[in-house]
């Protein structure tokens, strides 16, 4: 059994390496790329970053001030909105938005490191420990630096940082079910991905009769809704399976919209779940 320090530390060094990969991809960018519209409708590469500093800080006072955190959420004047107005809260100009997001995701991880072994962290909906916080932040990172990657044209390489993305999307292979209304499966499931740079990434019983392969990027994809499901190079064996990859989704909260399938594919759309979700993996995560 892997220690609870280090698997923090673990964690935390990658978000701390995924986070300093999309600093990368955006800090030259001239002003006019960060007015970009994003896949997310109504949010250019500037509310990516917003969103993501806004999610760092509400994490933050949820490690920090309980109460505070508490108080930000039953303040806000309209709780279907409150992603987009605290992507809206944190626009600046670039240089302004970079520098607020730098200074809060590297406060969160030193608050992070601090948070006692045991103790649960309040969330939407939900409470968390410190290691899950930490695995929520790098799956979010990840989803909202494709939507930048995809509004600049730019494809990133897949990293073994996915991995945690990809144990998220297998732990809420029940929720994804719940979310939209439907019982969670019974059945046991296999999950195989063929991981970046070799090798497999398993999880569930190596028996199951449910099954679904493919690449751990196609399947990072589709949890978080950044691509439906025609798009990807999935396969699912069996019922619950192929249910699973039609609600998968690995943020918490209501479901998300989801993405129809790009220009060109041949497959036909499949049923989408209703607006009012997070925009894919948003402050729910």
């Amino acid at each position: 059994m892997v220690d609870r320090t280090d698997l923090l530390t673990q964690l935390l060094a990658d978000l701390t390496g995924e986070s300093g990969e999309l600093d990368a991809l955006v800090a030259p960018l001239p002003a006019g790329d960060w007015a970009r519209p994003t896949p997310a409708a109504g949010w250019t590469v500037a509310h990516q970053l917003a969103h993501l500093a806004w999610t760092d800080h509400v994490a933050l006072l949820a490690a920090t001030d309980p109460g505070a955190f508490f108080a930000s959420v039953t303040s806000a004047p309209d709780p279907t909105r409150l992603v987009d107005d605290g992507a809206e809260q944190f626009l600046a100009p670039p240089a302004e938005l970079l520098a607020r997001w730098r200074a809060g995701r590297a406060a969160l991880v030193e608050a992070l490191v601090a948070v006692p072994a045991g103790e649960k962290l309040p969330w939407y909906g939900t409470r968390m420990s410190a290691t899950s916080m930490a695995t929520a932040r790098i799956m979010e990172t990840w989803a909202h630096g494709e939507d930048v990657a995809d509004a600049l044209g730019v494809n990133r390489a897949p990293t073994a940082r996915l991995r945690h993305v990809a144990h998220l999307g297998f732990r809420t292979l029940g929720h994804g079910f719940a979310a939209h209304g439907r019982a969670a499966p019974t059945a046991p499931v296999r999950l195989e991905l063929a991981a970046p740079g070799g090798g497999t990434w398993a999880h569930g019983p190596a028996d199951a009769a449910d099954r679904v392969t493919g690449p751990a990027r196609d399947f990072c994809l589709l949890v978080t809704q950044r691509r439906h499901r025609a798009d990807l190079a999935l396969v699912a064996v069996g019922p619950v399976a192929d249910e699973w990859l039609d609600v998968a989704q690995a943020f918490a909260g209501p479901p998300g919209a989801g993405r129809e399938p790009l220009a060109g594919s041949a497959a036909s759309p499949g049923p989408t779940a209703p607006p009012g979700g997070p925009r894919g993996a948003g402050a729910t995560a």
